[in-house]
């Protein structure tokens, strides 16, 4: 599915295993169309939440575990984030402040890469959509090679590829409209 609106698109191939209906496809909308999500992962307590949420007056279009992180959001905002257990990365865009949050679970079992390139940020699960689309070009970040023959992985937010990096395991951060990027650890 794709969502595009203005300079902003979000795209996701679906993997469906909570919910197989229509309703629960990506990139999906809460209820007035200001926050749209896009989730790689699986949310274990998410029936939990999702019966707090309907307290709380939610309505919900799907049984999916992605909807109970877009509502958890648009009642929470960032402190969203200690309420879910599970293994995740996901996007929010907020139409109306034209911000998009990204966070990626305390493990970092769902990777989540980014590139910020001429005033563009784009994110993916896979490296090779940027070099696929042709976001970037493919080169080697000699620096990432050094700690990976040394450590056997990459360290900090380092990529073996130039120019794309990784949200780090237990972080999140925001995309303003000015471009400004900023990264926190919860």
């Amino acid at each position: 599915g794709f969502y595009i609106n203005g300079n902003i698109g979000l795209g996701h191939e679906r993997l469906s295993i909570i919910d197989l209906g229509d309703a629960a496809r990506q990139p999906m909308s809460n209820e007035d169309g200001r926050y749209w999500i896009v989730l790689n992962g699986e949310i274990y307590n998410y029936l939990e939440l999702r019966q707090g949420l309907i307290g709380k007056g939610h309505k919900f279009k799907s049984h999916s575990d992605t909807e109970v992180v877009l509502h958890l959001y648009e009642d929470n905002g960032p402190d969203c984030l200690n309420r879910l257990n599970g293994i995740f990365a996901f996007a929010i865009w907020d139409n109306h402040e034209k911000t998009l949050f990204a966070a990626r679970d305390h493990f970092g079992v769902k990777p989540f890469y980014y590139t910020l390139q001429n005033g563009s940020f784009s994110f993916a699960s896979e490296i090779k959509a940027f070099f696929h689309y042709g976001l970037l070009k493919p080169e080697l970040c000699q620096k990432a090679l050094s700690d990976y023959l040394t450590f056997q992985f990459c360290l900090g937010e380092k990529t073996l590829f130039k120019d794309v990096l990784k949200l780090l395991p237990g972080h999140y951060l925001f995309l303003k409209p000015d471009g400004s990027l900023t990264i926190y650890k919860y």
